[in-house]
């Protein structure tokens, strides 16, 4: 610092407690910290172009994150530079001189906690990086939730002792105290220790994976996200249910995602003045239909037939079992199938059971 002093004019000049030198050097640093916050704002989104082109939140993590390490940069110049503040030409009020070091150290602190915070985001556009299709599945998405959430744990937990530590707390007492307190603060926290259990059972066990349609209890929806200590859960009003990960241990959970089909027993009702010889030519050709379908699986457990008589209608029983993924497909592949039955029973010259007609009669 104080070969910038010495070449200032009038250097040796006081002001509001500060030689002119000192004040306009610690200006200058200033300066040259917002300067360096920039250029490393700027700089590393483009270094890490290929990642920060995947999304917009990529960008923005990759942007805030060189904002914070240019910061942590330039306060760590500075501290380096303070290192002389003893010397005869560096002036400055002794209040400023006693804390100005511990406070610049402090800003690099909380600036590198705040880039590992922020480069969190960039996770899941690493993950996109690496994926060959670009598109990520439930696995996927389930591990960027519960890296990012373990990272963002961490980093709190990590942070906050680096912090202390510039605080000039004595870590050793503190970790003494946090020993003879770690009872009372386990019985407070237990919930979220119960919480963050879950999550672990949930990642190690899998029973179900973000993207999947999943029943907890009475909560029934899609989940969207995997947390240390929640699970958010988006239902078929569109609502967001947050559900703790304590729940997951000890109630069961009905995974809809990991069907290996969709079964389907559909009943048509039959007029019963139906003949019988198109009645069996009607079930023969429902079974056709299932049969050849694209989209069904299991031929030999379906079949159509009749499965009850009674004093109106004849009763025809299916069991359909659909080789699909997604409740959109099944729905189309039902509409079809059911049309088609339609003109089966047309051209069987077979009638609907119709209770309007019974009515009437």
């Amino acid at each position: 610092m104080k070969q910038f002093i010495e070449y200032i004019p009038n250097h040796e000049n006081m002001f509001l407690g500060f030689s002119v030198g000192t004040a306009v050097t610690l200006i200058w640093m200033i300066v040259v910290v917002l300067i360096i916050r920039s250029i490393v704002g700027v700089i590393l989104p483009k270094i890490f172009s290929t990642i920060s082109s995947t999304s917009d939140g990529a960008l923005k993590a990759l942007s805030g994150s060189g904002n914070a390490l240019g910061t942590a940069a330039g306060a760590a110049l500075l501290y380096f530079q303070l290192g002389d503040l003893d010397h005869e030409l560096v002036i400055m009020p002794e209040f400023i001189e006693s804390f100005l070091p511990g406070l610049v150290q402090f800003v690099m602190v909380i600036s590198l906690v705040m880039c590992a915070f922020r480069a969190v985001g960039i996770v899941h556009a690493v993950v996109m990086w690496t994926d060959d299709d670009g598109v990520l599945d439930g696995s996927q998405k389930t591990v960027v939730s519960a890296a990012e959430s373990m990272l963002k744990f961490l980093t709190i937990i990590f942070g906050a002792v680096f912090i202390a530590d510039s605080l000039g707390f004595d870590l050793a007492t503190l970790v003494a105290g946090l020993g003879i307190t770690g009872l009372a603060l386990a019985l407070a926290a237990q919930d979220t220790i119960s919480n963050i259990f879950g999550a672990t059972t949930v990642l190690l066990d899998r029973p179900f994976k973000v993207g999947d349609w999943v029943m907890i209890g009475s909560v029934e929806g899609e989940v969207m996200e995997i947390g240390l200590r929640t699970t958010l859960i988006r239902t078929s009003l569109d609502t967001v249910i947050t559900m703790p990960n304590a729940n997951l241990t000890n109630t069961p959970v009905e995974n809809w995602g990991k069907r290996r089909f969709r079964r389907w027993q559909p009943i048509f009702k039959l007029d019963i003045n139906s003949n019988p010889d198109s009645v069996e030519s009607f079930c023969q050709g429902v079974a056709t239909m299932i049969e050849k379908n694209e989209k069904t699986m299991k031929e030999d457990s379906s079949f159509a037939r009749v499965s009850s008589l009674g004093p109106t209608a004849i009763d025809i029983g299916c069991n359909v079992y659909w080789d699909i993924t997604s409740g959109k497909e099944e729905r189309e592949e039902r509409d079809s199938f059911l049309l088609g039955v339609m003109s089966l029973a047309k051209k069987n010259k077979i009638s609907f059971y119709d209770l309007r007609t019974l009515q009437n009669s």
